[in-house]
């Protein structure tokens, strides 16, 4: 009876590969340390936490370096080592730049945010939860198992419902964080049971074994496997902020502390479409004639709502501009659909993917370029109205100078260049599919921003009501402005460099 079993055992062990795996390690094992230095460091000393997990995250993106020289992949299958459960190929290492990259600019707004707080917030519990949270994310574009990657969405997902509703004392913020937690926890509910339908359909969880497999289902699981794969893709359109999964986007921005805002509209639609496109165009591209038209009008509906969404905001309401922000990340959200759409009619699936991986990191930089200059303006106007923001030139040139640069970025006009080229490369993606009708969608939706974001842009440069406000910008917060504009900048001086990083073999 011992011997068969000795062999099954050995089967079953698995080389690690931990090179590989180290980015979101470190991020998880940095947070760990934090948790349980929190219980030994004195209250007046607590900023080191901080800065623990800045240097922790910043570790994290470096050992994304060593992995450029080729793909590599861990937790393998002994029978089959071309069958894994992570791989670090180009597609992950770009994702996993966005998202540590992310991580470390919200956790530099927050070190000020947390001082501004004045012990409303409990940093160790705060930085834990977002170094978790980032580790999450980070491992979710490895994933290359459903199971692995239901975990990871969960573990991306799960502190950052407790971030949102951390602040103590504070109603809207737990409303915020309450919205959030129940609709995700139901989108995952539809995902687990959409890849339990999967599962059953074609025996097994690895991506690559799914799209071969689900070609060939006995005619009897046929609509098992459909109905899997339609409420698959909700789980994961909730993730990504489309419509009509978007509710709970402009509550919960409003909610939680800025930085987590500006972390859930990068990092967490990072998370949500990398998940989309493993899903899709790795695991299902057998079913492109399902998944393509159903992305295509998500994603008319998802920047069509979006926009309008954020034309409908009133400048003096109080939260106007993170509102007008949450409604804008709406729409982005729709621009960034639209590639992943075009896979599925394009002969060329990895080039449609390489346009969406281009625009993400486009919109990272820029939109939480945008939220840093909103955190700095929200540190002496609590309420954070558009209005606040008239005449920020006379008070901080550079600030407005650089919020007009990341608006205009984000608009696609000049001098943001480096937006005008994202949104052409997803243009270009819509027409080279055949998909004429939504390039034409998005090209009114284009028009429709263009009019919020300058006239937010303007307002930048009018004269001042009153006497304009000196605004004091702590280290922090002027290293997140500064690395946003430098890489904006500087992106837009040669915006070659993103096609030319995301074009090449993604899986």
């Amino acid at each position: 009876m011992s011997s068969p079993a000795q062999p099954l055992a050995a089967s079953l062990v698995q080389s690690v590969d931990w090179l590989a795996i180290a980015p979101p390690t470190i991020a998880a094992v940095v947070g760990l340390v934090v948790l349980v230095a929190d219980l030994f460091v004195a209250e007046n000393r607590k900023t080191l936490l901080g800065w623990t997990s800045v240097v922790g995250l910043a570790a994290a993106t470096l050992m994304l370096l060593p992995l450029l020289d080729g793909d590599r992949s861990t937790f393998c299958l002994t029978g089959d080592a071309t069958v894994c459960s992570y791989t670090a190929d180009r597609f992950t290492l770009v994702i996993q730049f966005l998202v540590l990259g992310g991580a470390l600019l919200a956790a530099l707004l927050s070190v000020t945010a947390l001082k501004d707080a004045r012990k409303e917030l409990p940093e160790g519990e705060y930085w834990f939860l977002l170094l978790s949270s980032a580790a999450g994310a980070a491992l979710l574009p490895a994933s290359r198992d459903l199971a692995t990657l239901i975990v990871a969405l969960e573990v991306a997902s799960l502190p950052a419902f407790a971030l949102v509703g951390l602040r103590s004392g504070d109603r809207k913020s737990s409303e915020a964080a309450l919205k959030f937690f129940l609709s995700s926890v139901t989108a995952t509910a539809v995902s687990l049971m959409g890849i339990s339908f999967l599962y059953a359909s074609t025996g097994t969880l690895y991506l690559t074994q799914v799209a071969d497999r689900i070609q060939n289902v006995d005619g009897q699981l046929h609509t098992l496997a459909q109905t899997g794969v339609v409420l698959t893709l909700v789980g994961f359109a909730f993730k990504t902020a489309a419509v009509p999964f978007h509710f709970w986007v402009p509550d919960t921005y409003v909610g939680a502390p800025l930085p987590i805002a500006a972390y859930l509209s990068v990092i967490g639609k990072a998370v949500g479409f990398s998940g989309l496109i493993l899903v899709t165009v790795v695991a299902l591209p057998s079913y492109a004639d399902a998944w393509g038209p159903a992305l295509a009008v998500l994603a008319a509906l998802t920047m069509t709502v979006g926009n309008v969404g954020a034309l409908r905001q009133q400048a003096t309401r109080a939260y106007s501009a993170v509102r007008l922000l949450a409604w804008s990340s709406v729409g982005q959200a729709g621009y960034l659909l639209v590639p992943i759409a075009a896979a599925a009619y394009s002969g060329d699936a990895e080039k449609s993917i390489g346009s969406t991986v281009a625009y993400a990191l486009m919109y990272g930089a820029v939109n939480l370029g945008a939220f840093a200059v909103a955190a700095l303006v929200g540190r002496t106007k609590s309420l954070n109205r558009v209005s606040d923001y008239r005449g920020l030139y006379a008070s901080s040139p550079l600030s407005a100078l650089l919020l007009a640069f990341f608006l205009l970025c984000l608009a696609g006009l000049p001098p943001g260049i480096i937006g005008l080229f994202a949104k052409v490369t997803v243009f270009s993606a819509a027409v080279d599919a055949g998909l004429g009708w939504l390039a034409v969608i998005m090209a009114v939706n284009v028009v429709i921003a263009l009019f919020y974001y300058l006239q937010w842009t303007a307002l930048l440069f009018r004269a001042p009501e009153g006497e304009p406000e000196k605004h004091r910008v702590p280290a922090p917060l002027t290293a997140a402005i500064a690395l946003t504009g430098v890489l904006g900048i500087a992106l837009s001086g040669a915006p070659q460099l993103v096609l030319r990083f995301t074009d090449t073999a993604l899986f």
